[in-house]
């Protein structure tokens, strides 16, 4: 069996090897190697991987022909299915002023199009850009000790100006101010503020108060998503740098926006993808803003994990946030409770009624 070892994604780490004299068993990432046809043809490249390479004609005859393989790249799609990091907003957003043109919108059409019988091209599009999403992802977490990342859930419906929101980046900020890195959905609503108060925690607390303020000018990404995201950037472009903080979306919300504050984007095509990763990536703890089916979804989908966990080291925090929203509107609390009677995750799972006792609990459990 050949054992791929070394990971290849920029033309630096292409010409290192190559200078090394071998290729054998790499895998080669989403590079333009059209003008690196001499430097290939002089190594070794038996076992190696290209994965969405653009190779010259006379290159992709060489490399197959000693041993190369060759994942080409797969014409009429709007992602790469090899990219090799985590999306900006700017990747996403890269048509300013008109977000109907962007690759996000574009995207996005693209997973609707292909409806209930999405094409064999489709599928294997959509899985390779998910796998390499989750490896540019966990690329980027081995820098971070995994119960340093927080994960803050809640509904896209939550507006900018609203007491709710406020809170929210408060936390945010709270939290990364904490040494945290705060991860979220990625959408608007509950997931900008908390995504939006991370990201200044350097810049402090005056600048997050102007800054919501100028987000309050324009509340939802409902009627113009464009007056939504220009307000964005515009605090984007006022208070430069910041924290970083994490926004993992998805396309199947495409409906929903993915929000500018998360400077580190993990956007997927599959959801249920993306929520499992989404979870399991938060072990320094997990807070639920009050939302819809989807937040609900997150629950339960953690709460299962710490239900059978054999590892008391491997229950994630929760804390859900709204005795009335979890004990009356939707009732997640009561069955949270019978679950945890009794087993491990009892003293890991919480409800409280305000984001500032959510932000205490956890800070508790890390001291």
């Amino acid at each position: 069996m050949i054992l791929h070892h070394e990971e290849i994604e920029t033309l630096a780490q292409f010409d290192a090897a190559v200078a090394s004299g071998s290729l054998a068993r790499a895998v080669v990432q989403a590079l333009d190697l059209t003008h690196r046809g001499s430097e290939l043809a002089s190594v070794r490249v038996d076992g190696a991987l290209f994965l969405g390479c653009r190779l010259t004609d006379d290159s992709l005859v060489d490399v197959q022909a000693r041993g190369g393989l060759v994942f080409p790249r797969i014409p009429d799609v709007p992602i790469d299915p090899y990219r090799s990091r985590l999306y900006s907003p700017i990747n996403l957003f890269d048509t300013p002023g008109d977000y109907a043109a962007s690759l996000d919108a574009r995207a996005y059409a693209w997973t609707r199009v292909a409806g209930t019988n999405p094409s064999l091209a489709h599928t294997l599009a959509s899985s390779l850009h998910d796998h390499a999403i989750t490896e540019a992802l966990d690329d980027y977490l081995s820098t971070v000790p995994p119960t340093q990342v927080v994960g803050v859930m809640g509904g896209h419906a939550l507006k900018r100006g609203s007491e709710g929101y406020e809170a929210t980046a408060a936390l945010g900020l709270a939290l990364s101010g904490e040494g945290m890195l705060v991860a979220s959905g990625g959408g608007p609503g509950a997931m900008e503020a908390a995504n939006l108060g991370a990201r200044m925690a350097p810049h402090g607390t005056e600048a997050l108060a102007e800054a919501l303020a100028m987000l309050a000018a324009v509340p939802s990404f409902t009627p113009s998503i464009d007056a939504w995201v220009d307000a964005a950037f515009e605090v984007r472009d006022r208070f430069s740098g910041g924290a970083d903080t994490l926004g993992i979306p998805t396309w199947f919300y495409g409906h929903e926006p993915p929000n500018v504050f998360a400077n580190r984007i993990a956007k997927y095509c599959s959801n249920a993808l993306r929520e499992d990763v989404l979870l399991q990536r938060c072990k320094g703890g997990l807070v639920y803003l009050p939302g819809a089916a989807g937040t609900v979804q997150e629950v339960f989908q953690a709460v299962t994990g710490n239900y059978y966990a054999g590892d008391p080291s491997s229950l994630t925090p929760m804390v859900l946030v709204g005795v009335e929203q979890w004990t009356r509107n939707l009732p997640a609390w009561p069955l949270l409770e019978s679950l945890a009677h009794g087993r491990a995750m009892a003293g890991v799972v919480t409800l409280v009624d305000t984001v500032e006792e959510a932000g205490q609990w956890l800070a508790e459990r890390w001291a």
